[in-house]
């Protein structure tokens, strides 16, 4: 979590909008602790987008004074807009607005492809956060001229200091919400949430493979005719125990039936507990930590925290065991990637004995990869990781560069040259 942008609970009342349109209440002043008036680094874009537009740095100065001093009302968020009434020198306030491109269709599916392709940027944005990788999307963050302003008062600046004053406390809301850029560039948050569940739905069921071959049966007129004397045939042979276990059907909401997702729970729940009990013939739930069930249980959740209800579920299940939602979302990964073995790669370093992990870097440098630096069980470079299981495999691990932010990515492989070769898609 972005620990710069505080607590939400220090955001005051929470805005009044719909998808389209976002209201929020007078905003405190705040400086990061560095002295600039942003805290984020997409915050401090917007505020290096005024600064290298402005033609008066003394006007700036004012309107960040006046920022600074409360004078800008409520604002109000629309596509391509930024209103507020700012107060000057006169009793009256001024009308004051920003004004901006939005993004093209093009722009919002490159940014959707990119939100979607890994999960731990998906649990960035949810957690108000704005993974770097999405600073690519031309068009997204505002650039030098990209705002522009307009003010009703007499001074003909560029910007005036009520419209710098504006646009220095929009960097606030930017900070506390990015949903709110997006909101500027021309999509809402729950269309984006929308098509984000739609695009982790389809990459899921892409991931389950081809269609499972027809099941073995018996016609009725055989087993009919078993009353005419003509007897019955063997039994077909006993079903081979599924991969995984199958998903629960799409509960759509209904006034008058059951929480959606509280039977789409009870329903994966069963039928994970089944397919273990037909694999292994013991439950699986009975050894695990509070915490290692939770991660289960959020794993088994299809959705994976895209809706405003699986939202919910990350963040109750996260804050009752003293955790983030990213922590969760992050264990989430390590448990689906390999289980609980794999979500013991995820939290526990250990110091492996001679053998397989010393061979492995000559391996991967034999098979022209980068040398990776080794620390106990890992081999990392600048933006990809492979970790060594207890159970012998090999699981990678994926980060943007130079942030030390590991996500699990690919399936886990007893050859550290496979899961290499898995993490960059050769």
């Amino acid at each position: 979590m972005n620990h710069a942008r505080g607590t939400r609970g220090a955001r005051g009342a929470a805005p009044r909008h719909d998808d389209r349109r976002r209201s929020f209440p007078q905003v405190a002043p705040r400086s990061a602790p560095d002295g600039r008036f942003a805290a984020t680094w997409w915050g401090n874009a917007w505020v290096a987008a005024l600064e290298d537009t402005a033609l008066d740095p003394a006007r700036l100065a004012r309107g960040k004074a006046y920022a600074g001093r409360g004078h800008v009302d409520a604002i109000t968020v629309t596509p391509g807009r930024v209103v507020a009434y700012v107060h000057g020198s006169r009793p009256r306030p001024y009308r004051t607005e920003i004004r901006m491109r939005t993004l093209g269709d093009d722009g919002w599916e490159r940014f959707l492809d990119e939100a979607a392709a890994r999960p731990d940027h998906i649990a960035a944005l949810l957690d108000k956060d704005v993974p770097h990788a999405l600073e690519a999307v031309t068009g997204l963050l505002p650039a030098p001229g990209d705002l522009v302003p307009d003010c009703s008062c007499p001074d003909d600046g560029y910007p005036c200091k009520h419209a710098a004053a504006l646009c220095y406390q929009a960097a606030r809301l930017l900070d506390e919400d990015p949903f709110v850029l997006f909101l500027m560039r021309g999509r809402g948050e729950q269309e984006l949430l929308a098509e984000l569940t739609r695009r982790n739905a389809a990459q899921a069921a892409a991931e389950t493979g081809a269609a499972a071959p027809p099941m073995p049966t018996v016609p009725a007129r055989i087993a009919l005719g078993a009353a005419t004397g003509a007897g019955l045939p063997p039994l077909p042979p006993e079903l081979p125990v599924p991969d995984r276990p199958g998903r629960p059907a799409v509960f759509p909401p209904d006034p008058d039936a059951p929480d959606p997702l509280a039977l789409d729970l009870l329903a994966t729940e069963a039928a994970a507990r089944a397919h273990a009990f037909l694999a292994t013939g013991h439950d699986p739930v009975a050894a695990l930590t509070p915490w290692q069930d939770a991660v289960r249980l959020a794993a088994a959740h299809p959705g994976s925290g895209l809706t405003a209800s699986s939202r919910a579920l990350y963040r109750d299940l996260a804050y009752a065991l003293d955790r983030t939602p990213t922590d969760l979302a992050r264990a989430v990964a390590a448990w689906r990637q390999g289980g609980a073995a794999g979500l013991a790669v995820l939290e526990e370093p250990w110091d492996p004995p001679a053998g397989p992990f010393d061979r492995a870097r000559p391996a991967l440098l034999a098979a022209d990869f980068p040398a990776l630096r080794p620390w106990r069980n890992r081999l990392s470079g600048e933006s990809l990781q492979l970790r060594l299981g207890r159970d012998g495999l090999w699981y990678g691990y994926e980060s943007d560069a130079g942030r030390e932010d590991w996500w699990p990515r690919g399936a886990p492989d007893p050859d550290p040259v496979g899961a290499l070769t898995d993490l960059l898609g050769r």
